[in-house]
């Protein structure tokens, strides 16, 4: 037995129980029979992301050439075939985190590649993700706890090497300094977020945003404090995992039998990440940003898991763009970056602000090969302004009563509470016509549509954003996308909301400059869902009366494509 088994893993193994067990046995099967390449995509159905996680490690887990089976490894046998191919399709995700890590490191060195994004335009935000820290005081606490409760084992195990036991002495106080802090934090955090007592009754959640990013002197003290313990633990736990991964290899003799260092090194280095990443965070609220360059958006989140309170810190950059300028456009070889949707309003400008590109880069329009007087576009009598928000519901439940019984519809939500609002409000008959994205999976859900559609029956989606995007349904399948409202951003996104404060303190407008661009990417990336062959056809018809009545409606509508009009039902 894995004497690291005794700590995170049972908990998990018992969180996991038979079906996980099953899942393993059969993928070792294919593996090892070769009928699987070890790759998540072409696994056959999907898996649970709780499941992949343990299933996959970090690099910093990873042995490399010491581990007994990197020669049958599919990540490096997918690596060795990676030095001798001309192309090289991934996603955003694993270019990003390849140059979080410095770059070269997952794929080969960025002034080597000719990159080619599409759907350029979620690189910024994707870039984003990956730039920002968040810790739970909770969960940092247990898997401290974990770590402290190991520690006799850990000694039985690595003692006998000199370093490891002076190392592992030293663990007691640095935890035992660290514990206290974060209770202080947990406590501190509740108070500035207005909830001493935590979470109000019937409270689901509550985010408290610092107002412009700026950390409480209080809050800022204990962070560099924290960010102290954190530094020593990182340090400790890194230096330990190196000796660990140093014991596998035959010609170096640290001391350490190679059986205890296999065994303990991807528990140490589970947690040299945890450790790091929370350095991370309080150093992201230690530091004081720099003047007139945008801040960092920094907020709490307060949540409940099961009866246990939880009380998040998150930081993040609001913008991308320096990151990205930085390792990315200038130190690539050369870089294609292709969108439906690259332009905002008909121009480059919030692209380049929002992913550092320079004006020295060449920038074009080409147009679509599309007929897109094959498609109406609509703004009934019925469309309202959904700052009235029962009338504009009722509008939606009457136009859907109104739909045609043959009609394959996608229409889309904002707001979830609304979605769920309307599909309450319909009458009965309609109701069970309606497929909606919060009661099925989005595969099931379109694989549904699809045979309702050949069967000659009509059916109705009900979809929130992420349907705005990526869903190809072709011909017959769709002939009807409605636009409940015009998509403005949700104003409880932190960063967006620190961003618009920061321009506002300068004399900007954060709506004509932030909210209207980006709410015309993706009002055209909505519209998009409508004509995907030259073939297609049918209406697109957009509930919200605002695109009418404020100023910004008409370069809304301008920058769409040029579908035949029929505006207010007219």
């Amino acid at each position: 037995g894995n004497p690291t088994l005794s700590l995170f893993e049972q908990s998990l193994a018992q969180g996991g129980g038979d079906h996980f067990q099953a899942l393993v046995q059969e993928m070792a099967d294919a593996y090892g029979s070769g009928r699987w390449e070890g790759d998540r995509e072409s696994w056959p159905d999907s898996i649970d992301d709780s499941d992949w996680r343990r299933l996959t490690i970090d690099h910093r887990q990873c042995t490399n050439r010491r581990c007994g089976h990197f020669a049958a490894c599919a990540f490096f046998r997918a690596r060795r075939d990676l030095e001798s191919a001309d192309i090289i399709v991934a996603n955003h995700d694993l270019v990003l985190a390849d140059l979080s890590l410095g770059g070269g490191v997952v794929l080969p060195p960025p002034g080597d590649c000719i990159y080619v994004f599409d759907e350029g335009h979620h690189l910024p935000d994707k870039a984003l993700n990956h730039f920002a820290h968040r810790v739970g005081i909770n969960g940092a606490l247990r898997w401290l706890g974990n770590l402290k409760k190991s520690l006799t084992e850990l000694n039985q195990a690595l003692a006998v090497q000199p370093t490891l036991a002076r190392l592992l002495a030293g663990l007691p106080e640095t935890i035992a300094a660290l514990e206290p802090r974060l209770g202080e934090a947990f406590s501190l955090g509740h108070q500035l977020a207005g909830r001493q007592h935590g979470l109000e009754e019937g409270e689901e959640g509550h985010q408290y945003r610092f107002e412009m990013g700026r950390t409480p002197d209080a809050l800022r003290e204990h962070a560099g404090n924290l960010l102290v313990g954190f530094a020593e633990l990182s340090r400790a736990l890194e230096t330990m995992s190196d000796i660990l991964r140093e014991s596998l290899d035959p010609d170096k003799h640290t001391g350490l039998p190679r059986e205890q260092a296999e065994a303990w090194l991807p528990l140490l280095a589970l947690l040299h990440g945890r450790a790091l990443e929370a350095h991370g965070l309080w150093e992201a609220y230690a530091e004081t940003d720099i003047d007139g360059e945008p801040p960092r958006a920094r907020w709490l989140t307060l949540e409940r898991f099961g009866a246990d309170p939880e009380l998040t810190f998150s930081a993040s950059p609001v913008s991308a763009a320096p990151t990205l300028a930085r390792t990315l456009w200038g130190s690539c070889f050369g870089a294609v970056v292709t969108s439906a949707t690259l332009t905002a309003l008909g121009r480059f400008e919030r692209l380049q602000e929002r992913a550092g590109l320079a004006n020295r880069y060449r920038y074009q329009r080409l147009p679509s090969p599309f007929d897109y007087s094959r498609a109406v576009l609509s703004v009934p009598r019925q469309a309202v302004d959904p700052g009235d928000r029962d009338g504009h519901e009722r509008a939606i439940v009457d136009f859907v009563a109104g739909l045609g019984e043959k009609e394959a519809v996608l229409m889309l939500f904002s707001s979830r509470a609304q979605l769920r609002a309307v599909e309450k409000a319909l009458p009965g008959k309609w109701r069970d016509r309606v497929l909606a994205q919060d009661r099925l999976p989005k595969r099931e859900l379109i694989e549904r549509h699809r045979a309702r559609v050949d069967a000659g029956e009509g059916s109705v989606i009900f979809g929130l954003a992420s349907f705005a995007e990526g869903i190809d349904l072709p011909g017959d399948y769709l002939t009807h996308v409605v636009i409940t409202r015009l998509p403005f951003a949700v104003p409880d996104d932190p960063v967006g909301a620190t961003l618009a404060e920061w321009i506002e303190s300068r004399g900007g407008n954060p709506f004509m400059r932030i909210s209207v661009p980006d709410a015309s990417i993706k009002l055209v990336q909505a519209c998009g869902r409508l004509i995907r062959k030259e073939s297609d056809q049918g209406r697109i018809t957009l509930l919200d009366r605002r695109v009418l009545t404020r100023r910004y409606g008409q370069a809304l509508l301008d920058a769409l494509p040029p579908f035949r009009r029929e505006i207010d039902g007219a």
